[in-house]
């Protein structure tokens, strides 16, 4: 019954931006860590971003200064305002939820179905 929704991914030049959303239901948004995480073909999945229950943000240090995470409580949506976007950006990017307690590793219990993100050189 929980359900993550990504929307927002598409095809965008090198120096670009993309905004990605993620809706949540089925869950008290609130009390729950919210996270990024992507996956390119032939490599392994990998953190991006995340925001833990109170407001506090983490990022990759590949996407630090470019990328920003925020919530939206009252909404149940969690946004990741992509900037300056490269090339070595294109993958599938996944919303993911736990429960409290905010992780940089996959250890999140619930996740989207992906939506994909191409930068174009």
């Amino acid at each position: 019954q929980v359900q993550l929704v990504e929307s927002g991914g598409g095809l965008v030049q090198a120096g670009g931006s993309l905004r990605l959303s993620c809706a949540a239901s089925g869950l008290t948004f609130s009390i729950y860590a919210m996270g990024w995480f992507r996956q390119a073909p032939g490599k392994e999945r990998e953190f991006v971003a995340a925001i833990s229950t109170s407001g506090g943000t983490y990022y990759a240090d590949s996407v630090k200064g470019r990328f920003t995470i925020s919530r939206d409580n009252a909404k149940a949506t969690v946004t990741l305002q992509m900037n300056s976007l490269k090339p070595e950006d294109t993958a599938i990017y996944y919303c993911a939820s736990r429960y409290k307690i905010v992780t940089t590793t996959p250890q999140y219990t619930y996740w989207g179905q992906g939506t994909q993100v191409t930068v174009s050189s």
